[in-house]
């Protein structure tokens, strides 16, 4: 009788999605050049856009929404992001990726704590949407 039992809850339970999260940055594909850079949002708004020069200027803690590519890893859960006006450091941990694979031709939008210190400004991704 627990056989029965075990054998009904395995083949109830085979079906249910994996918990366990993949997706990441995949850096085999080249990015855009600069002059075509695509930009706009295709998602609800929840934080105000900016763009990376005018990041760089703003306050420490600010939350800011960016538009772009993601160009290489250069670090663990480190990356290159650029926009039309810049480059700026991201840190994405594992579990923002939520499953998205990205690629350096994949328009994404970042939301995150822009932190700067003496080694300069990077972001501290909480949010990432591949467009």
């Amino acid at each position: 009788m627990k056989k029965k039992w075990a054998m009904a809850a395995l083949l109830a339970f085979s079906g249910l999605p994996v918990l366990a999260q993949s997706g990441g940055f995949r850096g085999d594909e080249p990015p855009p050049p600069p002059n075509k850079q695509e930009s706009g949002y295709r998602g609800t708004v929840d934080a105000r856009h900016t763009s990376i020069a005018t990041a760089k200027r703003m306050k420490t803690n600010a939350w800011i929404t960016l538009d772009g590519h993601i160009e290489k890893k250069v670090g663990n859960d480190k990356y290159f992001f650029r926009d039309a006006t810049g480059t700026v450091l991201l840190e994405i941990k594992g579990d923002k990726w939520n499953g998205q694979e990205v690629t350096p031709k994949d328009l994404v939008s970042i939301s995150g704590r822009l932190l700067k210190d003496r080694h300069g400004t990077h972001i501290s991704v909480g949010r990432i949407l591949k467009q």
